[in-house]
């Protein structure tokens, strides 16, 4: 629903003046409160460029003392970097837990640092913020040794694999989501999120759930929880301490199922890594495989149950466009669907990509600079933390047709509004980092949505929109009161 443009005009450091537009909210997250947070009271540089470089410097604040703006994006997200953009351009800076941290938004920003011509970004980013928990996760490497990990990993995202990850996983949620209560409002998150670790350990490490699964369960989320820690030290009481703790007992518990899974021929994830062999022949050591189902576990399920999630609510809060993928769905019949058949339902596809537009799972994607380079016109030094907002770019009005608009058909041909710049649309990042799990998780979430769709009619509030919380990745702050209905056959 669109609102009343707030607009203002301020100067950077350079003397340069800027429209201070806050664009239109999602969730009417963009309010008076954040704009005033946002908008600085006066723009100072970063750091002054060298002299006769022909530099910009980086225009911004620190905020208030010490933690700086972290808590106005933990509770605003994506509309925070948004208004920031709208505020400062594609490149700023802002305080974040005593770290000055620049935003790169808007496409061409994200992609000048993901694409990383010039080796000048590192994801060392990442390291700073998950290395406690998640340690040389693939998304943590960089250079060689990511180039070696990844073409290690792809033989376990083969084509025929991931068929047969689809095939492990439908029986789970054929299982499942049927037995759903219904006639009653319930929170369909932490459901969704039960679900998705079922599927996990399913599919990836041949398991199902139970109360040691609940243990792994709860260890993934303070592992998650500790990444965003305020408090960084290993302190009682403290999410960091939670968050080391959970790291510990997942290494135990895939270590302890290693040696059996090394001697066995089973086809789930976990056995896939410990065969997985490239031409050359390199293999992941024990350790590696350890790390990274770590690492695959907790993006896999969390990411997953957030996409599944929001577009339950989008179906909810748009019965046509429920009623259009569930027609879709029925005329599947009954058969088990494949990965073909999950493929073929169109209206999901595009209510699946709308999901990831205005509710992406990763809004943000960290680097840090290795040496003094350059940004779109402005100067940035070595050993720059940068925040990469590529969320933003999914409310970019040059770009999308009323962004804040829930509009699955703006994917389709021929609109096909996310062509318009190969970076319009990132929910799975983009460069060499691009998640490669993407094609089974879009599966998944289609299979989930697929099945809910056959069994229930989802319905919602009147006038409820979903708050997220951002303290970690985005999860709904209620849990996602939905309601769910018996269907009419006839």
């Amino acid at each position: 629903m669109s609102v009343e443009v707030a607009v203002s005009v301020v100067r950077t450091a350079t003397g340069e003046r800027l429209s201070s537009v806050v664009l239109t909210p999602m969730a009417r997250e963009v309010d008076r409160r954040l704009f005033a947070r946002v908008r600085p009271p006066r723009v100072e540089p970063l750091v002054a460029p060298p002299a006769g470089s022909g530099l910009a410097a980086v225009p911004g604040n620190a905020g208030p003392p010490v933690l700086g703006h972290t808590l106005s994006y933990i509770r605003y997200g994506s509309a925070f970097t948004r208004a920031r953009h709208a505020a400062l351009g594609p490149v700023s800076w802002c305080g974040f837990v005593g770290e000055h941290v620049v935003i790169a938004a808007g496409p061409d920003a994200t992609h000048a640092v993901l694409t990383n011509p010039d080796k000048a970004y590192s994801q060392d980013g990442w390291r700073f913020l998950v290395d406690d928990f998640f340690h040389r996760g693939l998304m943590l490497l960089d250079g060689e040794d990511h180039r070696v990990h990844r073409r290690v990993m792809q033989e376990a995202f083969t084509a025929p694999r991931v068929r047969g990850y689809v095939d492990r996983t439908v029986p789970v949620l054929r299982e499942q989501i049927p037995t759903w209560p219904r006639g009653r409002e319930l929170r369909l998150y932490p459901m969704l999120k039960a679900l998705t670790l079922d599927v996990a350990t399913h599919v990836f490490m041949d398991g199902r759930s139970g109360p040691e699964a609940e243990q792994v369960n709860r260890a993934f989320m303070a592992c998650v929880q500790a990444a965003s820690s305020i408090v960084r030290r290993d302190l009682p009481g403290t999410r960091y301490r939670a968050g080391l703790r959970g790291r510990a007992l997942l290494e135990r518990y895939f270590t302890a199922a290693l040696p059996a899974k090394r001697a066995g021929d089973g086809d789930d994830l976990f056995s896939a890594l410990c065969r997985a062999r490239t031409p050359e022949g390199e293999a992941f050591s024990d350790a590696d495989v350890v790390n990274h189902m770590i690492f695959l576990m907790m993006a896999a399920h969390d990411t997953s149950t957030i996409t599944s999630a929001a577009a339950a609510y989008y179906l909810a809060a748009n019965p046509e466009w429920q009623e259009r993928a569930r027609a879709e769905s029925l005329a599947l019949g009954d058969a088990p669907p494949d990965a073909e058949a999950l493929q073929s339902l169109r209206a999901l596809e595009l209510v699946m990509k709308e999901s990831l537009r205005l509710a992406a799972p990763v809004p943000v994607v960290m680097r840090r600079t290795v040496r003094d380079t350059a940004l779109l016109g402005h100067h940035l030094p070595a050993g720059q933390l940068v925040m990469v907002a590529g969320a933003v770019n999914h409310f970019d009005p040059a770009i999308w047709t009323d962004p804040d608009t829930f509009d699955p058909d703006r994917f389709a041909a021929p609109r096909a509004e996310d062509r318009a710049h190969r970076d319009a649309w990132i929910p799975f990042g983009g460069g060499v980092h691009k998640c490669l799990g993407m094609l089974f998780g879009s599966l998944e979430v289609t299979a989930i949505l697929h099945e809910l769709l056959r069994h229930h009619r989802i319905t919602v509030r009147p006038g409820y929109e979903p708050r997220w919380d951002n303290t970690s990745l985005p999860v709904p702050a209620d849990g996602l009161p939905l309601r769910l209905e018996p269907l009419e056959r006839h």
